[in-house]
């Protein structure tokens, strides 16, 4: 399944899981109607009625019903929506709310280090931003999960026994799996079950209050006892339904995980350990059962076949192994210990052309763009380890932590023009704080030797310790960026890629991104949007008025067949901030609209059927943009003429 199919079927997931908690939420609140209803007729007085009065015999009370439904979806929607305000921060809230501690970037901790190291090179080769990663101290069992409502605010945990019972290769198959999850968008519905299994939780605990109730003829006693029935049925269910989505990912995952590293033997390791170790894959943390179907494997006990939240550990093991014997490895409570330096590259072939790749010298196929998108490979996870094997020592230590990381990114925005990176260092002296200036000022003759191909990926590195930066200084640096951009009176396109990353991923530290709901299936009414991307694409690749017309001309075929196409906008009508506002409404397509409007991208940056490795780095800054992560463009590389 491609990334677009994907994000069609979570879209349709969340819309079933919608209407089965709504039925299941009527269901609870017609039980209860009903036992009210009967608890009326018992309570009625025959000697109120007269002679000739009928008996209360309609089953319809109007204001019975309205009462009864009304209240139990307050309290399921009012307990929902506060399980889920509760972690509006996103994957950060689910991370603490299990007992987990933030791994800071500079970590000097074999393990921690170790595991750092993994899911920086997964980010980079699938093109997503470098995610935050917690540790569940207090779990000696191997599990992993992540959660978010979107690439932005994702994060990824691990019990204590993943982190360090796990080799290398073991530990890339658990998070490979992970990072599936974020690509295929289950997070959000993730968070999602998380809350409506909680509101319906709530009725039981509203039926505790009532119990308390006393006295003659008091109906609350009773309508507790009930809510307290119908809350753990209406759980049960919940549950079971958890249980069932949860199920049917894992197997994708898996195959999505070995799909990326081409080792099959470490994923397949990691669920044998898990077999072998005493304390398997359980999370003993008391919020645990909640959050059970956010996991690499089962968090849980004991778990009924209906209840299980993952498939069998040994028939996920014989799809990963068929040649597997059945048998588990004893597998000790010491943790695995393997030299930090020894870092191995993932399977499938030797590292691509780092020089071609770097600095701009290749191109590749036109076509991979929308093909790439959320499927990384092998080659881009070898690729990203071998990127950060090539970049000074010096300098990813300073991304690594929140003084330095200000620094690397203002100082890869620096202009190559040496009178005016002076003037831009002595503009930076009084906008950012005298730490961060002396810090930039140290790592400038390094970050002006990086390649232009490692620039982006060096800025997503620095992005977690950016995340641990201070509102106040988030400001400040924010500013300082926005100047370093405009000082020269242009934003050429690696400033504007550049600012658009920080902006998009930083700002979700402090104001959580909201979901965007699909508001476009059809294209006609994303023309204007459409023809100001393809304006900027054809003016960026072609200094020539002719080449930029046929490119434009080209793209919007394209998308649109041999109709009329309008001409190409001039330079005054498609700045980037006209770029910005075409993105945002783009952004609110569906999956299949994306898909073609980033392929006709593709064609009009590539109208003589290749496209330049730097203006892959803009498409993929605008397939970003739709909520579209592309990997790097690192496969079939071919020289430039």
């Amino acid at each position: 399944m491609d990334f677009f199919s994907a994000q069609d079927q979570a879209r349709k997931r969340t819309r079933r899981l919608v209407l089965l908690f709504t039925l299941a939420v009527l269901g609870i609140a017609l039980a209860v109607y009903g036992a009210i209803w009967g608890w009326l007729r018992l309570m009625e007085d025959p000697g109120s009625r007269g002679r000739g009065a009928p008996a209360r015999a309609s089953w319809w009370e109007p204001r019975v019903f309205l009462f009864c439904v009304g209240g139990t979806l307050a309290v399921v929607a009012t307990g929902s929506w506060i399980r889920i305000l509760s972690l509006r921060s996103g994957g950060r809230s689910v991370a603490e709310s299990l007992g987990g501690r933030l791994i800071r970037p500079d970590t000097r901790d074999f393990h921690e280090r170790r595991l750092l190291n993994v899911v920086e090179e997964m980010a980079l080769a699938s093109g997503l931003p470098v995610p935050p990663v917690y540790v569940l101290d207090d779990e000696p069992g191997i599990n992993a999960f992540a959660a978010g409502y979107h690439p932005t605010d994702a994060v990824i945990g691990v019990t204590r026994g993943c982190m360090q019972l796990l080799n290398r290769d073991e530990l890339q198959g658990v998070i490979a799996h992970e990072f599936s999850h974020i690509l295929n968008g289950d997070m959000r519905l993730n968070i999602r079950l998380i809350g409506w299994i909680f509101g319906i939780l709530c009725l039981s605990e509203v039926g505790r209050i009532l119990l308390r109730f006393r006295g003659r003829n008091n109906p609350a006693p009773l309508l507790g006892l009930l809510l307290m029935v119908l809350g753990s049925l209406g759980v049960f269910f919940g549950r079971l339904i958890q249980a069932a989505v949860s199920r049917q990912r894992e197997y994708l995952a898996d195959a999505a995980a070995v799909q990326f590293t081409r080792n099959p033997q470490g994923l397949a390791g990691a669920l044998k350990k898990i077999g072998g170790l005493v304390h398997g894959s359980v999370v003993r943390h008391p919020r645990a059962s909640e959050a059970a179907h956010l996991f690499f494997s089962s968090a849980l006990y004991r778990a009924t076949l209906w209840w299980a939240t993952h498939p069998p550990l040994e028939e996920r093991i014989r799809r990963l192994d068929p040649a597997w014997d059945g048998k588990f490895p004893v597998v000790t409570l010491t943790p695995s210990g393997e030299p930090l330096g020894r870092e191995t590259l993932a399977r499938g072939g030797p590292a691509p052309d780092l020089a071609s790749a770097l600095w701009g010298g290749g191109r590749v196929p036109a076509g991979a763009v929308a093909a790439r998108v959320g499927r990384p490979g092998p080659a881009q996870l070898r690729f990203a380890a071998a990127l950060k094997s090539v970049l000074p020592h010096e300098v990813l230590e300073a991304a690594r932590d929140v003084i330095g990381a200000q620094a690397v990114v203002l100082g890869v925005g620096l202009s190559a023009d040496p009178e005016l990176r002076h003037q831009q260092k002595m503009g930076l002296q009084t906008r950012v704080p005298p730490g961060v200036y002396n810090r930039l000022c140290a790592l400038e003759p390094l970050l002006a030797g990086i390649p232009p191909g490692a620039r982006l990926p060096l800025v997503q590195l620095a992005l977690p310790a950016l995340h641990g930066i201070e509102a106040e200084d988030f400001v400040l640096f924010s500013h300082a960026l926005r100047w370093l951009m405009e000082s020269d009176r242009q934003i050429d396109l690696f400033e504007y890629t550049l600012q658009r990353m920080v902006r998009r991923h930083l700002t979700a530290r402090f104001y959580p991104e909201r979901a965007r709901p699909v508001q476009y299936y059809a294209l006609r009414p994303l023309e204007p949007a459409v023809r100001v991307v393809l304006s900027v694409l054809a003016r960026a690749g072609h200094s020539d008025p002719r080449q930029a017309e046929h490119s434009f001309q080209v793209g919007w075929q394209s998308l649109f067949g041999n109709a009329p196409a309008p001409p190409l906008l001039p330079a005054e009508s498609c700045g980037l901030a006209q770029l910005d506002a075409a993105l945002e409404r783009l952004a609110h397509a569906s999956p299949a609209i994306k898909r073609r409007v980033l392929e006709a991208c593709a064609a009009a940056a590539s109208a003589d059927g290749l496209l330049e490795v730097q203006e892959a780095e803009l498409l993929r800054a605008i397939a970003d943009a739709l909520d579209c992560p592309v990997p790097p463009f690192v496969e079939g590389l071919q020289p430039a003429s």
